[in-house]
């Protein structure tokens, strides 16, 4: 596996976000800390179900970011949402970190 840190990014239904947070937060062995942010979904592969859906053309979602060290751990990271959340709609993608840290 390789060290190169990764950005783990998860789009998660907007009911859940509470509890995929309380999920990372009870493993900053897998996670140090993670970003969220709200997100729109749109495109022909998004399923409109709700009525307000429907009418603004989009489903909300949240975004959580989180850096993670390795793949192994961004690996681990999924395996823990999958058997957590069985069948939830998330979506994910890994980006590569060339630097991070804090400005001080």
């Amino acid at each position: 596996m390789s060290d190169a840190p990764l950005l783990l990014t998860l789009i998660v239904p907007h009911e859940l976000e509470e509890a995929v947070a309380d999920a990372l937060l009870a493993r900053p062995d897998l996670s140090a800390g993670f970003s969220s942010m709200t997100a729109e979904g749109h495109g022909s592969s998004i399923q409109l179900v709700a009525a307000d859906e429907l009418v603004c053309g989009h489903v909300r979602r949240k975004r959580l970011d989180t850096v993670c060290g390795n793949r192994e751990r961004a690996d681990a990271i999924l395996a823990l949402m999958r058997e957590q959340f069985p069948g939830a709609n998330f979506y994910y993608w890994l980006t590569p970190v060339l630097a991070h840290g804090r400005l001080a």
